[in-house]
């Protein structure tokens, strides 16, 4: 009896679908769905939006720095000796950045900075310029980020260097995961990193400053430096200092992203922005003095803030708490880029300039759509360069400066054609911020071309394209769809004209008797048939007789085809003479179509139903309705119980 019991148990059990085991999936990767009125809930308030917003401004130190001295390294020992001045232009122009994006932060409080600044001042095309320039800024955030994450990695473990591109993959993916789950979870997750890292830079700064300036401590570089292959020039200073700019790149997060803050909005964006260019002047200008006191010179196998923790430090715990707190922060970096290109896209999808689909929040909440295009476009890139910093950064600071210098001419442009109160002060700043953006623009150009920032151009020009396209795609979507009262009274005179109902049968069983059910219940005052194209005449005669014995009261039309086609007799037929269909009648075609349990069982069936929905899309007066028929799941498996 006990045994029966098991059995019976056994057979009663129901394996999960393939869809509910991905939905159980899902839940716990990203969390259950959250409802539209709790989107309040998902806001950032200061604590929690400055490591999501900073993040990128705040690591690009760990490869801002060492691009210089790549540039540099080359003037020998002279190197360290103006390491530390190009440092300081560089914080100068944070400076200019800053207040003029919290002039921004007041004027535009729905965010899009630089696109909607440069779409509302100076036209269409400056501003998808600005938007095309964002976008490839962002994408490439995520690569350099990640990658440089994994620099920080395989420094502290050189083992790990073969492995490089995997690890980079990885950690988009963690990236990603966390971005799904919403601004709120993905800001709790990774805000604890930010900090540490802001606090372990900082006490290596101040460590390594105490040991020199009070301990007389002569550091001993790691690595001998280069003789000098080149003589001090404008263009070599030029060079560092468009290397170094890239520690620059997130500043414009902010203002992109207004809406993710708790209201005020813009108090908190603006206050955001002040404590990251704070932690970025103190981090950015400390770090240029240390690489230029302690001599670490760039190396592809070590980078330069290892070389300079191991003499501050020592391989102590502080040296690996460093290490791996910017491992995370260079990952956390695209972090900004998760927060700030969603929002980007979404603004330009309500614009109608990218689809529209990045203009629908999740079920976290979140523009997921935007989320994955990001992350797989990213790890692309990783792939394609193998997870190499250096490579990835040309591409990198020519579009965020392009951004920048689109950004500061738009508000330049606001400001003299509106005037108002401060007008000549906030146009200065913005002027000076023009100048300035504008020369790095053209100092990257110059320098980086060759080694591969001539791609992210191509790339943003076939981004404006795209968008210009969308644009005019919707636009003209729209004005096909646009109604008037007249237009309505002639729809409805069109709908009074001859209807034909066309129901598609192949053999006579259950789903073709709900599909011919249906189209009866449908049918009044319309020319109701049936119709089979024939590639086997016994089946058709057997059809046929069926037909009739069963008494439908409707006429069933049989035609063969010798070629075994199905779309061209049913074109033939309706076209034809004896069908009566004219240009303008309302003509219905149904068809049955069995639903079964699994997805991968469709192999087994034609696609026949597909082929015909797609052959009559485009006709306006035809419509096309597939009539399901559920096939029981659980029919066999009861049937093997009763036995």
């Amino acid at each position: 009896m006990r045994k029966n019991q098991n059995q019976s148990q056994r057979g009663n059990f129901i394996m999960p679908s393939f869809e509910s085991v991905l939905q159980t999936v899902k839940t716990f990767l990203i969390g259950r769905p959250l409802r539209s009125e709790e989107l309040r809930g998902e806001k950032l308030n200061v604590f929690w939006g400055l490591p999501i917003m900073s993040s990128d401004a705040i690591s690009s130190v760990a490869y801002g720095v060492e691009e210089i001295l790549w540039v540099l390294i080359a003037l020998g020992a002279l190197a360290f000796n103006y390491m530390f001045f190009v440092g300081g232009a560089i914080v100068v122009l944070l400076l200019i950045l800053t207040i003029s994006y919290r002039q921004t932060i007041d004027s535009y409080p729905r965010g899009g900075g630089s696109y909607t600044v440069a779409k509302q001042n100076l036209g269409e095309i400056p501003g998808l310029a600005a938007c095309a320039a964002l976008i490839v800024g962002y994408v490439l955030t995520v690569a350099v980020s990640t990658t440089s994450g994994t620099a920080a990695i395989t420094s502290a473990i050189p083992e790990l260097f073969p492995y490089r591109v995997e690890i980079t993959i990885a950690m988009i993916v963690l990236m990603t995961i966390g971005n799904l789950r919403g601004v709120r979870e993905s800001a709790r997750l990774f805000a604890l990193p930010t900090y540490v890292f802001i606090a372990s830079m900082l006490v290596m700064i101040v460590v390594g400053f105490v040991r020199v300036q009070f301990f007389n401590y002569h550091p001993t570089p790691l690595y001998s430096v280069p003789t000098a292959t080149a003589d001090l020039g404008l263009v070599l200073i030029l060079r560092a200092f468009a290397g170094g700019c890239f520690g620059l790149t997130g500043v414009e997060a902010v203002s992109n992203a207004i809406p993710n803050f708790k209201e005020p909005s813009q108090r908190s964006a603006k206050r955001v922005l002040f404590l990251l260019a704070m932690f970025v002047f103190l981090i950015f200008g400390g770090t240029s003095y240390m690489a230029s006191i302690y001599h670490a010179v760039p190396r592809d196998e070590m980078t330069v803030i290892s070389q300079i923790a191991t003499q501050i430090f020592g391989n102590n715990a502080m040296y690996y708490i460093l290490q791996i707190s910017t491992a995370i922060i260079l990952v956390m970096a695209a972090n900004t880029s998760f927060a700030g290109l969603p929002m980007l896209l979404s603004l330009a999808a309500y614009d109608g300039y990218v689809p529209r689909q990045f203009n629908i929040r999740g079920g976290r909440l979140s523009f997921s759509n935007g989320i994955l295009m990001l992350s797989i476009v990213a790890g692309i890139l990783v792939v394609i360069y193998k997870a190499d910093t250096h490579g990835l950064i040309p591409l990198y600071a020519i579009g965020v400066f392009l951004a920048f210098t689109l950004s500061q001419a738009g508000m330049l442009t606001k400001w003299i054609k509106g005037k108002g109160k401060g007008w000549v002060y906030k146009a200065c700043i913005n002027g000076t911020g023009l100048l300035i953006t504008a020369l790095t623009v053209v100092i990257i150009g110059y320098s980086k071309m060759i080694q591969g920032a001539w791609i992210a151009l191509v790339a943003m020009v076939i981004l404006i394209i795209w968008m210009k396209v969308t644009k005019a795609h919707y636009k003209d979507v729209a004005e096909q769809l646009s109604l008037s009262i007249e237009e309505v009274q002639k729809e409805n005179n069109i709908i009074r004209v001859n209807r034909h109902i066309i129901v598609l049968v192949s053999s006579l069983n259950k789903a073709t008797l709900k599909a011919i059910n249906y189209a009866r219940q449908m049918s009044e005052g319309a020319n109701l048939i049936a119709f089979n194209i024939s590639t086997d005449k016994e089946n058709a005669m057997a059809l046929q007789d069926k037909w009739y014995r069963c008494e439908i009261p409707f006429p069933l039309i049989v035609r063969d085809s010798p070629y075994r086609t199905v779309i061209e007799p049913l074109m033939q037929y309706i076209k034809s003479e004896e069908h009566a269909y004219q240009p303008g009648d309302i003509l219905t075609v149904v068809m049955a179509q069995f639903v079964v349990s699994k997805n991968w069982m469709n192999m087994y069936h034609n696609q026949t139903a597909t082929a015909i929905r797609r052959k009559f899309l485009r006709d306006q007066h035809v419509a096309v309705v597939v009539v399901p028929y559920v096939l029981d799941e659980g029919r066999q498996k009861k049937s093997k119980q009763k036995k």
